[in-house]
């Protein structure tokens, strides 16, 4: 398989992409983690259990921490989409709009799809 070169545009796109995801979910995490009552307020309604909130955080953060770091990026885009799926699944369940998590998959993507040769060159 040839493997082209990434414009200098194109990776810098991706990596604005990716920061506005990647500062998103780092946001996300820390306040599952230190269970900020935003946090777990939104997690009842929803229907979880508060006890749910900072283990949740914590897989979310690792997830962000792999897909951050190029080496470890797509097994964290990978593991973002299973927990992206799963926040979907949460808010249909709740009746509630699904379309934030999945635009964040989305983006999760196309920023490392411009960011990452090894992405473009299986696409």
């Amino acid at each position: 398989m040839e493997t082209k070169q990434l414009s200098k545009t194109s990776v810098i796109a991706g990596w604005v992409i990716s920061a506005i995801v990647i500062l998103f979910l780092l946001v996300d995490a820390g306040m599952k983690v230190i269970k900020s009552p935003i946090s777990v307020d939104a997690t009842v309604k929803l229907g979880l259990s508060a006890d749910l909130v900072q283990p949740i955080g914590i897989i979310l953060l690792i997830c962000t921490i792999l897909y951050i770091w190029p080496r470890t990026a797509i097994i964290g885009a990978i593991l973002l989409t299973g927990y992206l799926g799963g926040a979907i699944m949460v808010m249909l369940f709740a009746k509630q709009p699904y379309y934030f998590p999945m635009v964040f998959g989305v983006l999760a993507w196309l920023g490392l799809y411009l960011r990452d040769v090894r992405v473009k060159a299986l696409i």
